[in-house]
This record gives C-alpha cells, structure tokens and sequence, in this order.
C-alpha cells in the first residue's frame, strides 16, 4: 500500500520556531523514519495518524486522501484506520490488560467491563501470550509485557497501516532485540503496512525496507537500508 506525504507545518514559541517540510512517497510494507531527536519525526507520524494538522500540503494512503489542504480534507483520525502505538505505550492505567486491549472496539464514554471480552480480544491476547496476566493491571507488567498488549490493543481493530513511535525505546537490550524479532515476524504474519520511527540504527537495520532520513524538519534522503549501510560501510 502506498503512502504519500508532502506537507508542512510551522510550530512556533516564545524560545524556538520549527519548519517541517517534509515529503516522501513509500511502497514499501515497512518504512523507517530514521534521524535524531528533534528532526520532525514524530510530527510527521502525527500527521498521518491525524493527530496534527498540517499547514498545507496533501497525505494519501492507497490513493485515498486523508488529508488535502486545497480541497479542505481531513479526515478525522478515528475513520483513518491507522493504528498509532506511543512511545510510552500509553495504557489505561485504571484498565487491566483485556479491557485495555478491548477498548479500541469500544464506541461512545463507556470502558468495557473488568471480564467483558469479545472474540477479536480473546485472540489477541492468545496471539501475544497475554491470557496469564489478562486481569493484571499496566502497573503489574513488565515492559515487553506493556508493549504487547500496546500492539494487541492497535491491531484488535483491524487498521489499515500500523504507526510506531520508538517502539523498543523504552526497553532494555535483550528485549529489544527479542521484542524486534517478534513485531518483524508478526508484521511479516499479518501484512500489514508499517512506518517506524526511530534513531537507532538497529531499528533501521530490522526493519528499513525504505528509509527515510530527516533531518532539522525536512528529507535528507530516501533510500532502502542495503544502499545505505553500504555507503557507510568502512572502506
């Protein structure tokens, strides 16, 4: 599926004013957007979630618009079907695991019920090997744990692409590189599109079909990871 961005946005402060102007077209099942703290990645991610608004410009997934300042299109995120998992991983702390996950089925004010469940849920949670700790809360689990059930509740709802915001940042080595394996293989399992972002090379390395480079809010370059680990290869 394709996904094409050309926008920007001007964020401005009392200390700091910040151009983003960043365009790029991606066809590829799993896109990075690699760069340092600061380049605009996650306002770029933000955008395509529909949780920014940019100032001008068009984003397209599959030829759909999802948002074109000329025509005014934009199409609330809640009707995007683009999963977003925060770097934090944002769970409801006052929700156990099968609500949390259960909640993106949710419609309207009400949480689901501490032992309501559905069918799509019960499989999420086999799928992640969440049953055992179903009725724990996010402050009982641990960080691989946390990040599971953060997929499982993006993916319960069957979303068009999924958008991942540093998603091993908040982990340590080992469950980094285990944590890596298992959302490649899912990724791989599901088909589903994917756009990361990240400035861990290692990241880019497991997962950077395309990449994209920003850097002080704009595109460097794109590439595919091959091309540029070869450049930098030591000579």
């Amino acid at each position: 599926m394709t996904l094409t961005v050309d926008i920007r946005k001007t964020l401005a402060t009392h200390e700091r004013r910040f151009e983003l102007c960043v365009s790029f077209t991606g066809s590829c099942q799993r896109i990075v957007l690699f760069g340092p703290s600061g380049a605009g990645k996650t306002l770029t991610l933000q955008a395509v979630a529909g949780l920014l608004t940019p100032d001008a410009g068009t984003i397209t997934l599959g030829g759909e618009p999802l948002f074109d300042a000329a025509r005014g299109i934009d199409v609330p995120s809640r009707l995007r079907a683009a999963a977003y998992l925060f770097q934090d991983y944002a769970l409801f702390p006052h929700l156990n695991v099968r609500q949390n996950v259960g909640f993106s089925l949710r419609r309207g004010w009400f949480n689901p019920g501490a032992r309501e469940s559905a069918q799509e849920v019960e499989y999420w949670l086999d799928a992640f090997e969440l049953n055992a700790v179903a009725g724990s809360y996010p402050a009982q689990l641990s960080g691989g744990q946390k990040q599971r059930v953060a997929l499982a509740r993006a993916l319960v709802a069957k979303p068009r692409i999924l958008l991942l915001d540093e998603p091993f940042a908040a982990l340590d080595a080992g469950m980094r590189d285990r944590m890596r394996r298992e959302l490649s293989d899912l990724q791989t399992r599901l088909d589903i599109p994917m756009v990361l972002i990240t400035h861990d090379e290692a990241d880019v390395a497991a997962f950077g079909d395309q990449v994209v480079q920003l850097a002080h809010g704009s595109v460097r370059e794109v590439a595919h990871y091959e091309g540029i680990a070869a450049r930098n290869a030591p000579r």
